[in-house]
Formats: C-alpha cells, sequence, structure tokens
C-alpha cells in the first residue's frame, strides 16, 4: 500500500530541515563563530560552577551518564530489540535494518569528531573527564538515534497506548537529560550536545524514509 503523498511530502520536508540545521550548526562550529562561542562558554562556565557546588546532583549525573545512558548501554538496548524482532517477529530485514542505522550513525558521529576536531572544555576543577574530540557529543546522537528508532519500531508495531505514552517519556528523558549530564559535567560544550540531537534525528529520518520507501 502506497504512503498517503501529503506523509511523504512531510517527511520529506523534516528530512531537509534536519540536514540544513545540521549543516549549518556543524559550520559555525567548524568556523569557530565567536557569538556561538561566547554562548558555550557561558551556559558551560555557569553549569559547571553549579557542578562544583552541588556534590550530589553531579554524582547522580556521573552515574546516568556513565551507565543508564552510556553509549553501549543503548547500543545493548538495541542489540536485545534485534533478538526480540528476528526471534518474535522473524524480522530479519528489520534487525539488519536497526544495525546497519546505529552502525552508520556511529560512523557519521565519529568522521565529524575527527574532522571537526573541536577540543572539549577545561577546568581548572574538573569534576569529570571525557576522551576524543567535542562535537558532536556521542551520547546525545546515540540516545537520539536509538529512542528515535525504537519509537518507530513501536508505532510500527502497533503499540498499546500505554506502551507508547511510556516509551515516548522515557525517550524524551533519556535524550534530554544524557545531553544535560554532558553539560553538567563539563565535558561538553552545549553545542555539541545540540549536534548530537540534530544529527541524530537527521540519521533516523534518512533511516526512516530509506525503511519505507522499500515497502513502497
Amino acid at each position: 500500500m502506497h504512503r498517503p503523498s501529503r506523509l511523504i511530502h512531510r517527511h520529506t520536508t523534516v528530512t531537509l530541515a534536519l540536514a540544513l540545521c545540521s549543516a549549518l550548526l556543524l559550520t559555525l562550529v567548524a568556523v569557530e563563530w565567536r557569538p556561538l562561542l561566547d554562548l558555550d562558554g557561558r551556559i558551560a562556565g555557569t553549569t559547571h560552577r553549579w557542578a562544583v557546588e552541588d556534590h550530589g546532583v553531579t554524582q547522580v549525573c556521573r552515574i546516568l551518564t556513565d551507565w543508564v545512558w552510556d553509549p553501549l548501554t543503548l547500543r545493548l538496548v538495541c542489540a536485545a530489540t534485534m533478538v526480540w524482532l528476528v526471534w518474535r517477529r522473524s524480522a530479519w530485514w528489520t534487525a539488519l535494518w536497526l544495525a546497519a542505522t546505529c552502525a552508520l550513525g556511529t560512523l557519521l558521529q565519529q568522521t565529524l569528531k575527527a574532522l571537526v576536531d573541536r577540543p572539549r572544555p577545561v577546568w581548572p576543577d574538573p569534576v569529570d573527564s571525557a576522551h576524543y574530540a567535542a562535537f558532536p557529543s556521542g551520547h546525545a546522537m546515540t540516545a537520539t538515534v536509538v529512542c528515535g528508532l525504537l519509537l518507530w519500531l513501536l508505532h510500527r508495531h502497533d503499540a498499546g497506548p500505554a506502551v507508547w505514552r511510556t516509551a515516548m517519556i522515557l525517550a524524551v528523558i533519556s535524550v534530554a537529560g544524557v545531553g544535560l549530564t554532558r553539560v553538567w559535567l563539563g565535558v561538553h560544550w552545549p553545542s555539541d550536545v545540540l549536534g548530537g540531537w540534530v544529527l541524530g534525528a537527521f540519521v533516523v529520518a534518512v533511516a526512516v524514509g530509506g525503511y519505507e520507501r522499500r515497502w513502497v
């Protein structure tokens, strides 16, 4: 069955908008646009002061970012979903599509980190540490890709209203929360997190569009 042309047009529009936003932010970061750097510095400086002063919240952020919303944890969730798709639905193509999308998202993330090579924030009194370049945030991008794909799969497999609402709430909390923890812990600039969110959403949009066009 063909998708309504209005939905196809809407999806194309959203994908193009995400592509433009991603390209614009990437360009501003790469050329070190001063207003963006100044805004990043003000926000990061303020949140770092809070992180140094509030040890309890900082410890919670460490646990969330290192264990709950860590990219490895989220990829294991994807792996479990793949097993469920094959075992319960015999959906080999969907499972492979899910794995390929996550792998391509990681490849895009690491490629951009290497190309942009943006330094992470440096503090005289750090509360946490991280490796590799800053842009885009790997935690934020991975969370966006994984949560976006899983939400779409739930929608496609007609999850019940209660399951859908619960999943949506958890996804929003996870995607927003992991970004906030990375800035709070002083290991990313705010625009790194924003880049991870936008690029992750773009990867999901492209992957979903490609999947659905396969059946048109």
